[in-house]
């Protein structure tokens, strides 16, 4: 049975940057060697994954993990940004609590699961995938997810408001416009009933700017 407490071995991991497919199969392991192979895979989206998921899921539901809050910690250098000009993306930081989803992904496609979450969110290596605690409503699970590396150099911390909508207003890179992300991420949660102030802050930032542009 996998140790409900134990955390990926993430040694291998030393660059700043891009992944090889060497290192993604030994990060890849190195989770999947953290979890029982016959048990249904939970992951917890707080981000992007809320409104694009894009891996197949038996079913979801509003979750709690405790310990850490979303932020927008996290400076994109690829896909809401460039090295040049970076955006600013969320990721889950020390301390408080974050309200997102938990998908629920059968057994058989953990593995592969998993796998697409690697390439998808570690591009660089300013995530850090880990296991946490959720509450579905009345049960809890061990969720996947990821967390901001604060050694990286694309860890921002907290920004003051200011600095964080300069980074949001020039962000665009491979998925497109920064405001865009932050534009669907606070509409997702408004759709959910999940009251996020420093985004929502953020976005009213966001869109006076925009109408002063256009006046």
């Amino acid at each position: 049975m996998t140790d409900p407490n134990s955390q990926p071995d993430l040694r291998h991991l030393t660059d700043q940057y891009e992944l090889t497919e060497e290192e993604l199969e030994t990060t890849l392991s190195a989770v999947m060697a953290t979890h029982a192979p016959e048990e249904d895979l939970w992951v917890f989206g707080y981000g992007s994954l809320m409104w694009q998921p894009e891996f197949p899921f038996e079913e979801q539901g509003l979750a709690t993990v405790h310990g850490f809050h979303r932020s927008f910690c996290v400076y994109s250098h690829v896909w809401r940004g460039t090295r040049d000009e970076p955006g600013l993306v969320l990721g889950l930081d020390n301390g408080g609590s974050c309200r997102g989803i938990a998908y629920r992904v059968t057994a058989s496609r953990a593995a592969s699961t998993v796998e697409y979450l690697i390439r998808r969110e570690m591009v660089t290596r300013v995530y850090i995938p880990r296991w946490v605690t959720a509450r579905i409503g009345t049960r809890v699970v061990r969720a996947h997810t990821y967390t901001a590396a604060h050694n990286h150099v694309q860890y921002a911390g907290k920004l003051p408001d200011e600095k964080a909508l300069q980074h949001i207003l020039q962000g665009h890179g491979r998925g497109g416009a920064n405001t865009e992300y932050l534009r669907n991420t606070v509409g997702h949660l408004d759709e959910l009933g999940i009251v996020d102030r420093p985004l929502s802050r953020l976005h009213r930032m966001v869109e006076q700017k925009n109408s002063g542009a256009k006046s």
